[in-house]
């Protein structure tokens, strides 16, 4: 006979300032990239890196909403679902990043455009099993009737 073994959730500063950490990443990174000069003063990244804008704003923005709201609120079900969001969208702009492929590292003795593509490929297959993980995780937790997780501080 197998027992499940329920995973221990961090304790709550732990995953506070994980959350704040991520607000603070995400929000800096948009700023970043839509100010001035933003993204185009990167020497590497080419004129399509506009047409892939909107995909990675939409990853950003969904890691700084979800972050927000467990800054608030974080019972396990809903980082379980908000994990869905944020690892779609991501999904979203590295799919599209790979189709645009708006990255140019000119000529050197290293193929950097061979690499970003293997990052790429990576990132794509993480973000996929990362989906499946998630799927796995919701289930488990609904069979477990996963109450919400109250926070004691």
């Amino acid at each position: 006979m197998t027992t499940g073994v329920r995973s221990r959730r961090p304790p709550v500063r732990a995953r506070l300032a994980g959350y704040l950490a991520g607000v603070v990443v995400n929000g800096v990174l948009l700023a970043l990239i839509n100010g001035q000069p933003g993204w185009v003063a990167v020497p590497f990244l080419t004129a399509g890196f506009s047409s892939v804008l909107g995909a990675v704003d939409l990853a950003l923005v969904a890691g700084l909403v979800t972050g927000f709201l467990h800054l608030w609120h974080d019972p396990e079900r809903l980082v379980i679902v908000d994990g869905f969001v944020t690892t779609g969208a991501g999904l979203v702009a590295l799919v599209r990043i790979w189709l645009v492929f708006p990255l140019d590292f000119g000529a050197t003795p290293v193929d950097w455009a061979a690499v970003a593509r293997g990052v790429l490929a990576i990132g794509i297959a993480g973000s996929v099993l990362g989906l499946i993980a998630g799927l796995v995780d919701l289930v488990r937790a609904g069979r477990a009737g996963g109450s919400p997780v109250e926070r004691k501080v």
